[in-house]
């Protein structure tokens, strides 16, 4: 039987924000945004690529503080190319940081090592990893 992550919740203080955010800054699909009632609303966005969807909203989502979703990862094959299309997005995001040496000989010498930081605009903070190859 395979268990797939679907879908993440992000705590945010402002939808439209958020939403903006995810959509416009990273470029995330909006999947849905239904208004239930003036006390549900639920958003639904997935990275380019990815089989994992993050859901903001109120209402029918759980409760949790705004920004304490710490250490979401996505992961990129070019983490260079990944850093420019943030920084031409706008996003505040961290220089390209290598974490250790590869575990094991590529010809991407920033698999599994190579990294950028971010936080959409409540705190939540997100990382992105190159890996371009997969040890099979």
């Amino acid at each position: 039987m395979n268990w797939t992550l679907e879908v993440v919740v992000v705590p945010v203080s402002d939808i439209d924000r958020a939403k903006s955010f995810y959509a416009d800054q990273l470029g995330f699909a909006v999947d849905h945004d239904t208004l239930i009632n003036d006390q549900t609303r639920i958003v639904q966005l997935t990275p380019p690529g990815s089989g994992c969807s993050i859901v903001i909203g109120r209402g029918a989502v759980p409760e949790m503080p705004p920004g304490s979703l710490k250490g979401l990862q996505l992961v990129v094959a070019d983490i260079h190319q990944a850093h420019a299309q943030l920084v031409e997005r706008g996003v505040e995001v961290s220089d390209v940081t290598v974490l250790g040496e590869n575990p094991r000989p590529v010809d991407h010498p920033l698999d599994n090592v190579g990294f950028v930081f971010f936080a959409d605009p409540d705190g939540n903070s997100w990382s992105v990893q190159q890996i371009s190859t997969r040890a099979s």
